[in-house]
């Protein structure tokens, strides 16, 4: 009984990972720009767009971040720091893949902003896994 209670709170943990993952994304991709794009952009037009990145980033997420969520849960790894910078690293590794020498350059490049709120969507996602699910690890095992 409590592994399937923890199945559910894991699954809930992911859900509102992906959310926090696809807010920071959405707010970090229009900072830049926000004086315009606020002015112009109904609030549900951005509510739209985080809820459609929010399933791109489950979808796309869904197989390496149960690999890490299995290990953690096995092994019973609880740290904050554990799930915040793997999720930053997994958003970085998703989204260049194999070849991320092709994308490193130096912090004047185009690409650098795009990093940056990559891997601050990747972090939130992380930490707030972690309050959810991830600070209970391994809990169904006693």
């Amino acid at each position: 009984m409590a592994l399937l209670a923890r199945v559910f709170t894991v699954m809930a943990g992911y859900v509102l990972a992906c959310i926090a993952a696809s807010i920071v994304l959405t707010l970090g991709a229009l900072a830049p720009e926000w004086d315009q794009a606020a002015q112009g952009m109904p609030s549900a037009a951005i509510w739209a767009v985080i809820g459609l990145g929010a399933a791109l980033i489950g979808g796309t997420a869904v197989v390496p971040a149960l690999l890490i969520i299995a290990l953690a849960e096995g092994f019973a790894w609880r740290s904050v720091l554990f799930y915040g910078s793997l999720g930053g690293v997994l958003a970085l590794a998703l989204t260049y893949g194999i070849d991320v020498a092709g994308y490193v350059r130096g912090p004047d490049s185009m690409l650098a902003h795009e990093r940056e709120v990559l891997a601050a969507s990747g972090i939130a996602g992380g930490l707030v896994y972690w309050l959810f699910a991830g600070r209970k690890a391994g809990s169904w095992k006693s």
